[in-house]
């Protein structure tokens, strides 16, 4: 994954943001809409794209762009910042693999300790059978 390819690749929108806000909200276009065309990325390696399509899956819609969008402030700037910082935390835990599982074995004090439980509780079964049977 190389960011900043990917940084240019992507596509912003500004759009009018929605709630309450009064005056400020019905003439501003402060809410951007990231946008990052998956499938076509020349960042990403085809191994990168596909694990992005099965993780982000809900995310990614049938022409395979990742959409992102940001309204918390009413900035601008500040939601196409906080999308774009989104967007690249989104991407890097996507791209993540995950850690191959160690096999273990039991350690020879635990075989011991269940296999001594295992003892106890057969006898305390054993003690509750009717002794003249």
């Amino acid at each position: 994954m190389e960011e900043d390819i990917i940084l240019r690749e992507l596509e912003y929108k500004a759009v009018r943001s929605s709630g309450p806000g009064g005056q400020h909200a019905n003439k501003t276009a402060t809410k951007v809409e990231l946008s990052f065309d998956v499938s076509n990325s020349e960042a990403l390696t085809e191994d990168e794209k596909n694990r992005l399509h099965k993780k982000l899956s809900g995310r990614i819609n049938k022409d395979g762009i990742l959409k992102i969008s940001s309204e918390d402030s009413r900035s601008q700037h500040a939601n196409r910042e906080i999308a774009t910082a989104n967007f690249l935390s989104e991407i890097k835990e996507a791209l993540k693999k995950p850690k191959k599982r160690k096999k273990t074995k039991p350690t020879k004090a635990s075989k011991l300790k269940r296999l001594k439980e295992k003892k106890r509780k057969s006898e305390i079964k054993a003690n509750r059978k009717d002794p003249l049977k």
